[in-house]
C-alpha cells in the first residue's frame, strides 16, 4: 500500500488486493480506491526531505535562522539558538583538538533531559563522531554491552552515575570519560548552588573514582582556543546515531540511522503537523532524550522548526512536572499512555493552563481509548496517536491533528509504504489483519555489525518487518492489533492483548492491567491478566465477570493476579515479557 504523504500528491490510495490469484498478485496487478470525502490532500503538507545534506547543516541553518528564539530550557534557565550553536561549537572542537577521536568514532551520550544533551549530541556531530544514546539508568551489564558492541571509546555521563562508569570501564575500549553535574550550564550561581544541593542535600551522586576524566565544562573551556574543522559527511547516508533497541525480544541490538534517515523523519513529522509554526512553538519534553520517539520529535524536529523544548529532568516527579508546566504556554505535548494516566489522576493537573495547547502526540506503547477520553476531557485536545519504532527513525504513521481517528495510528507519513502480510509472506488487503511491513527514506540502513540480524528483519524485497499485528483501513488508516510476538493462540484462536486490556481498563476500580498468554493442556494457552487496581476490595471474580460482558469466551481471562504496580521500562512501557517470568 502506498502511504498517504504520497496520496496527498497522487489523489489515489494503491492496495495490493490479497482476493487475488497467485499469478496476478506476483505480477503486482493493482486496484485504485477513491479516498473517503474526509480526507484530502490537506493532510500532508509536501516535504522536500533532501533539502539538507547533514544533521550538521540542519543545525547550522536553524541557529542562522533563529539565533535570538529560545531553543531549550530546563531547570528555570532558556538557551537559545545562538548559544546552542556556540556551546556545540566549543564541544565540537574540543573533540577534534584534545581527543584521540576522529570522524566515524563512536561517543556514548548518557544523560537524562538537561541541557547539556543536545549540547553534547550536536558537538558530537559537528565533529563527525557517531552518537551512542544510552540509557542512564542501564546497569553495569548493560553499560558495558552496549559499550563493547558499539566500540565506544568515549562517553559523556551525569556525575549522578560515575560509580557505573568507574565499575564498566575496565572491560571497555573508552578512552576519555567527560563528567557533568545537573546544572553545570545554569548561569553562577545558580549553577553551584543546584549542584551542591543535588550532591549534598539530596546525596544524589554517590562516590567514584575516574582519575582521567574531564568535566564538561572544562571541555567548553578549551574548545575556545581553536577553529572548528567543519565536518562534511560524503553523502547522507553516513551513520549518525546507533540507537540500540530496548532488547524486549531478544538482545538490544544498535540500529544504523543515517542522516538521510533522521533528516527525513524529522521532515515527514513537520508535513502532518501543517498548523506547527516555524520559531513560535514551546513542547514540553517530558520523555526522555535518548529515547528515538523524543529524540526525533523532541530535540531534532523541534531545532529543524526553529522551536522551543521545555526539558523534563524527572517527570516522575508529579507534582514538580505539573510546576512547572504552569510556567509555560505550551503549545505542544508529546507522551505516552502511563504517562497521560498518571497526570490526569493527579489533583492538580486540570489547574493547568491548556488553551494553548493544540497538539498532543502519543508514541511508545498503545494509547488505550479510555485514557484519550480522559486526556481530552480535562485538556481540550485531542491526542495524535501514530506507530513507530527504533529502526524507523521512528515515525511511520500519525494522526493528522485535524483528522483523528481514536485507536488509530493514523496514516503514513510522506514517502512512505506500508503494507500488511500473512505468515507466508503474501500481501492481505483492506481490513485483514497481518504483520505489518514498512518501506521509506525513515528506515535504518541495518544493524550495527549484525547482518544476521539485519536479513532477518528485512525481507527479499527490500520491506522491514516491524512485529506488529495490523489492518489498514480502506481509508488508508492503520491500526495495530498487537505485537506479534505478544499474539495469544487460545484453541487455535489468536487473541490479542491490547483488546482486551482496552476493554478492562474500562472498569472504574481497574487503572492498569496487562495481558499474556500461558499453557493450558486443554486450549494450548489462556489468558492472564495483571491487574493494578484503585479499590483493595477488587476481586478476581469481579475483573473475569466484567470481561465476560464485553468478550468472546475464549478471549475471557482464565486467570487474574492483582499487583501494586506492573513492570515498565525506562519511557513507562509495560513489559509484558517481564510478566511472563515465573515469580
Amino acid at each position: 500500500m502506498k502511504a498517504a504523504g504520497n496520496w496527498a500528491q497522487q489523489g489515489v490510495l494503491k492496495i495490493i488486493d490479497a482476493s487475488q490469484s497467485k499469478s496476478k498478485r506476483e505480477s503486482e496487478v493493482i486496484n485504485t480506491i477513491k479516498p473517503t470525502n474526509h480526507l484530502s490532500s490537506a493532510l500532508h503538507t509536501y516535504m522536500d526531505l533532501n533539502r539538507y545534506q547533514s544533521i550538521v547543516e540542519v543545525l547550522e541553518t536553524a541557529c542562522e535562522k533563529f539565533a535570538h528564539k529560545p531553543a531549550f530550557s530546563n531547570l528555570g534557565y532558556t538557551i537559545s539558538f545562538r548559544r546552542l550553536e556556540k556551546l556545540t561549537r566549543q564541544f565540537a572542537v574540543y573533540l577534534q583538538n584534545y581527543t584521540h577521536l576522529k570522524p566515524g568514532d563512536r561517543i556514548a551520550i548518557q544523560l537524562p533531559n538537561v541541557l547539556q544533551f543536545p549540547v553534547c549530541v550536536l558537538g558530537a556531530m559537528r565533529a563527525g563522531l557517531i552518537v551512542v544514546n544510552t540509557n542512564p539508568l542501564y546497569t553495569v551489564r548493560e553499560m558495558v554491552h552496549q559499550f563493547n558492541d558499539a566500540g565506544v571509546t568515549a562517553l559523556v555521563v551525569l556525575a549522578n552515575f560515575g560509580d557505573r562508569v568507574e565499575q564498566s570501564l575496565p572491560d571497555t575500549l573508552i578512552k576519555t570519560v567527560i563528567v557533568t553535574e545537573l546544572a553545570d550550564l545554569l548561569p553562577f550561581p545558580k549553577n553551584r548552588l543546584i549542584n551542591a544541593a543535588v550532591k549534598y542535600v539530596k546525596k544524589m551522586v554517590p562516590k567514584y573514582e575516574l582519575p582521567t576524566a574531564i568535566t564538561l565544562n572544562s571541555a567548553l573551556l578549551q574548545g575556545r582556543k581553536h577553529r572548528l574543522v567543519r565536518y562534511c559527511p560524503e553523502n547522507a547516508d553516513v551513520t549518525a546515531v546507533l540507537q540500540y533497541t530496548g532488547g524486549t525480544t531478544g538482545i538490544s541490538k544498535g540500529a544504523e540511522l543515517t542522516h538521510r534517515n533522521l533528516i527525513a523523519n524529522m521532515l515527514q513529522i513537520r508535513g502532518v503537523w501543517s498548523n506547527f509554526r516555524e520559531g513560535k512553538e514551546i513542547m514540553m519534553t517530558p520523555l526522555p532524550l535518548y529515547h528515538i520517539f523524543s529524540f526525533t520529535v523532541n530535540c531534532m524536529a523541534m531545532i529543524e522548526s526553529g522551536n522551543h523544548s521545555v526539558l523534563i529532568t524527572n517527570p516522575r516527579d508529579l507534582a514538580g512536572f505539573i510546576e512547572e508546566m504552569k510556567k509555560w504556554p505550551f503549545t505542544a505535548f508529546a507522551g505516552l499512555n502511563t504517562l497521560f494516566l498518571a497526570l490526569c489522576e493527579h489533583p492538580d493537573f486540570a489547574s493547568v493552563d491548556f488553551s494553548h495547547l493544540k497538539i498532543t502526540v502519543a508514541g511508545g506503547m498503545a494509547l488505550q481509548k479510555s485514557v484519550a477520553e480522559k486526556w481530552q476531557a480535562i485538556t481540550h485536545c485531542q491526542i495524535c496517536e501514530g506507530f513507530g519504532m527504533t529502526e524507523t527513525a521512528p515515525v511511520v504513521s500519525v494522526n493528522p491533528p485535524e483528522a483523528i481517528q481514536i485507536g488509530s495510528v493514523g496514516l503514513p507519513v510522506q514517502d512512505t509504504h506500508v503494507r500488511v502480510v500473512d505468515e507466508n509472506g503474501v500481501v492481505l488487503g483492506v481490513d485483514m489483519p497481518g504483520e505489518l511491513c514498512v518501506k521509506g527514506p525513515q528506515v535504518m540502513k541495518g544493524y550495527w555489525q549484525r547482518d544476521d540480524e539485519t536479513i532477518k528483519i528485512f525481507d527479499k524485497e527490500g520491506w522491514l518487518k516491524t512485529g506488529d499485528i495490523a489492518v489498514i483501513q480502506a481509508d488508508g488508516y492503520i491500526r495495530i492489533v498487537d505485537r506479534l510476538k505478544d499474539m495469544i493462540l487460545v484453541s487455535g484462536f489468536n487473541v490479542y492483548p491490547n483488546e482486551i486490556e482496552d476493554e478492562l481498563v474500562t472498569h472504574p476500580d481497574i487503572r492498569e492491567c496487562a495481558a499474556i498468554g500461558v499453557a493450558d493442556e486443554k486450549s494450548g494457552e489462556v489468558v492472564k491478566v495483571f491487574v493494578v487496581a484503585s479499590r483493595s476490595t477488587l476481586s478476581q471474580q469481579d475483573v473475569i465477570q466484567y470481561a465476560r460482558q464485553r468478550l468472546v469466551a475464549y478471549k475471557v481471562p482464565k486467570y487474574v493476579e492483582f499487583r501494586q504496580e506492573l513492570p515498565k521500562s525506562n519511557v513507562g512501557k509495560i513489559l509484558r515479557k517481564m510478566l511472563r517470568v515465573p515469580a
